[in-house]
């Protein structure tokens, strides 16, 4: 197996965490595909950073879909892994996404509540106006910050943890995720991922307990995204 842990990019690290910018291609964990994960190949990087001869603890906290790229972290301690688990299921961290949509939403900026059912057979949500029978209450805040040609940049934030829930919920209202055949995109990207992009996650440490806020930049595997980093560059240079 290739050694990639060269190619992993790191946002942040101390003893407890390590954060990383995930590349659209990688998937989080093992699947049934058999590809090498993105927790496996940062356990070869801090093996190898620290010349450690055992095995390397890391914890994966939190997952984010295969063709997305973003922040993803990681628990390099026990400690840090049970506490970070416990803050997320007590919804008290805030990640915040940045996607680009082939359509303007009708305002420009708003707060979109949906009730999604999974398809477990199709992998796939379906969002409903009204509750539904075995729906979960699904809501996302949304502002559009971009104009490209004929594409929308959206800063979004997630107020609930649901399957598939920014495409679902944007594909609803008619502005599909660029590249998301899945949820009604007209094409694919070159490189199959999609133009959503996990920008950042804010939440207390889970030692220091000091704030933290961790970003990382658009990919730059789509000429859009390309013009994206200069938005991000104005934000958080």
């Amino acid at each position: 197996m290739t050694d990639k842990s060269n190619l992993i990019d790191v946002l942040y690290e101390d003893n407890h965490l390590i954060a990383v910018n995930k590349r659209p291609s990688d998937i989080v964990q093992g699947d049934k595909t058999g590809d090498e994960p993105l927790n496996e190949i940062v356990k070869s990087y801090l093996k190898k950073k620290y010349n450690k001869t055992g095995n390397v603890f890391l914890g994966t906290i939190h997952r984010i879909d295969r063709p997305v790229s973003g922040v993803i972290l990681f628990a390099k301690s026990s400690k840090a892994l049970e506490r970070m688990n416990a803050m997320f299921a007590k919804k008290i961290i805030q990640k915040t996404y940045w996607a680009i949509v082939k359509n303007k939403p009708a305002a420009v900026e708003g707060r979109l509540t949906h009730y999604l059912i999974k398809d477990q057979a199709k992998n796939k949500s379906k969002a409903f106006f009204k509750e539904v029978a075995h729906s979960k209450k699904s809501e996302l805040d949304y502002k559009v910050i971009h104009e490209f040609n004929n594409y929308f940049l959206l800063e979004i934030k997630p107020l609930t943890g649901r399957h598939h829930q920014i495409r679902t919920q944007l594909s609803a209202i008619k502005c599909p995720i660029k590249g998301d055949l899945k949820y009604g995109a007209d094409r694919p990207n070159l490189d199959t991922s999609i133009c959503l992009h996990a920008l950042k996650i804010e939440f207390n440490h889970p030692v220091g307990n000091t704030p933290m806020v961790i970003t990382a930049p658009p990919p730059q595997s789509d000429p859009l995204w390309k013009e994206a980093k200069q938005v991000f560059a104005v934000l958080f240079s």
